[in-house]
């Protein structure tokens, strides 16, 4: 075995919830980690409360400059960070996991800093050129030595773009190990009720007309059962900024509340009959939970939901589409689709992600994958074939 010393960063809820029993496993396996929290959320239920109720107390607390942007500026000061912890704490690995801004960051920092880099949930593809995650997803893979992908078809995609294939991992997704860890469990559908509802990314919230027609869905979404309506930090400001708050607040049969501390919200989750969302981790977590989705978005990097028939795209970008989601959720919550959707297997993971990373990075394989020699073409062949 081959102990390493790794650096993993994180800045967002997410990245907090899906690392913490990576880093666990990493630890239990003997190696170093060195956990950097790299400010990207300052609110206390997005940041330092879910990583004490997790366990993932970072080791370098990492501050962005108010007002922290969203774009250049943000990415500019993440990257400046990132460039600081690595010239002050040698490392022999950089492992990232997502897609937010703090992967790009890290993964460019490390390279410039000569230090080696893996992505774990590599292989996610939207499709989508106007998704910011996806070009940080596409830097991760273009920078990356290892590629820990979650499911088959994750690894396909980085195949397709010429990545080695020993160079890619199938681990799964970590977030079925936290559910594990959680012990949160599914419930059966008869003893579930109501409809989930979360929704933050500034295609869907940023645009007053957008943000008028999802009150206008989950308003309708309240015929199915009680509505629970977890509003992120980012969609509360943009409610008041467009005076939609008290609009939202006097929907009858609907609750808002601030966000939820993470155990809360996969009990609420387990026990919704279904989710109506635009985020990533929610469609994991709900195909564990055999709950069906709703994905407020035209595509996904999680197809696997979409092939089985557990989730369901559509956008809100007009009425039609604001139609389809709230005809999709009447259709997957209703009694035989819900039972049938119960029934199928995650396709996500096991729940072993971690310790399957942590074996991995001890493998003394990967000491050579590991390596950033340079290339020597001198005496040939080519690496490919120009036609």
């Amino acid at each position: 075995m081959t102990a390493k010393r790794i650096l993993v960063p994180f800045g967002t809820r997410p990245e907090v919830i899906k690392l913490a029993p990576v880093v666990a496993a990493l630890r239990e396996y003997g190696h170093t980690v060195l956990a950097v929290d790299t400010g990207q959320h300052t609110v206390a239920a997005m940041a330092g409360d879910v990583q004490r109720d997790l366990g993932l107390r970072p080791d370098i607390r990492r501050s962005l400059p108010e007002p922290a942007q969203d774009g250049g500026s943000r990415l500019g000061a993440l990257l400046e960070g990132a460039d600081e912890v690595l010239r002050s704490n040698p490392v022999d690995l950089v492992l990232a996991l997502g897609d937010t801004h703090t992967v790009p960051a890290y993964a460019l920092a490390s390279r410039a800093a000569g230090v080696p880099f893996a992505h774990l949930e590599a292989g996610l593809r939207s499709f989508n050129p106007r998704s910011l995650e996806e070009v940080n997803r596409r830097v991760a893979a273009a920078t990356a030595q290892l590629h820990f992908a979650p499911t088959g078809r994750a690894a396909g995609f980085l195949a397709g773009e010429g990545v080695d294939a020993d160079r890619i991992f199938i681990v799964g997704n970590p977030v079925i190990d936290a559910l594990r860890r959680r012990g949160i469990t599914p419930v059966p559908p008869a003893d579930r009720t109501g409809v989930l509802v979360t929704a933050h990314r500034a295609s869907n919230v940023d645009d007053p007309e957008r943000l008028a027609r999802l009150i206008g869905v989950v308003a309708r979404l309240a015929d199915i059962g009680p509505v629970r309506f977890p509003v992120h930090p980012r969609t509360g400001a943009r409610l008041r900024e467009h005076g939609l708050a008290e609009r939202l607040a006097a929907v009858p049969g609907v609750t808002c509340e601030d966000p939820l501390a993470y155990d809360d919200l996969l009990r609420e989750l387990a026990t919704s009959r279904v989710v109506v969302t635009d985020s990533g981790g929610l469609q994991e977590e709900a195909s564990y939970l055999g709950v069906p989705v709703v994905v407020l978005r035209r595509s996904t990097p999680r197809w696997e939901g979409v092939e089985t028939g557990t989730a369901v795209l559509t956008g809100i970008s007009t009425d039609e589409e604001a139609d389809r989601a709230v005809a999709a959720a009447h259709r997957l919550s209703a009694p035989l689709m819900l039972a049938h959707i119960a029934a199928l297997p995650c396709p996500y993971g096991d729940g072993n992600t971690g310790p399957r990373v942590a074996e991995l990075l001890a493998d003394p394989i990967m000491d050579t994958l590991l390596a950033l020699d340079e290339p020597d073409y001198t005496a040939g062949p080519l690496p490919w074939a120009v036609a």
